[in-house]
């Protein structure tokens, strides 16, 4: 994770999904995308390691009013949300799961 900081809160009602109770990964991708592939896993991973972690998974073709209102350019990006919905981190590409787990420490 690039360690960007970004503002901006995401509600279950907006996102289109239950957010984690302790944070939740938020992946934007898109259905060509082969590093959207190998994002998903790792994020699934790491969300099933950590409780309380949801990972939530956005078709960025079918979302674009959500894309374009948080400035998403490309896929795989991730935001990385604490427990209230905030965007605490943001990174474009594919995530090392070391990567992840730390920019999760930073979101509980």
């Amino acid at each position: 994770m690039d360690g960007r900081k970004t503002g901006g809160t995401l509600d279950a009602a907006r996102l289109g999904a239950e957010l984690g109770d302790r944070a939740t990964l938020v992946q934007f991708s898109s259905a060509f995308c082969q590093p959207c592939r190998a994002t998903r896993r790792v994020l699934a991973e790491v969300a099933g390691m950590v409780e309380g972690v949801a990972h939530v998974e956005v078709d960025a073709e079918a979302r674009l009013e959500l894309v374009r209102s948080l400035g998403i350019t490309r896929t795989p990006t991730v935001l990385v949300l604490d427990a209230a919905g905030r965007v605490v981190r943001r990174a474009t590409g594919q995530p090392r799961t070391a990567d992840v787990v730390a920019a999760l420490g930073q979101a509980m």
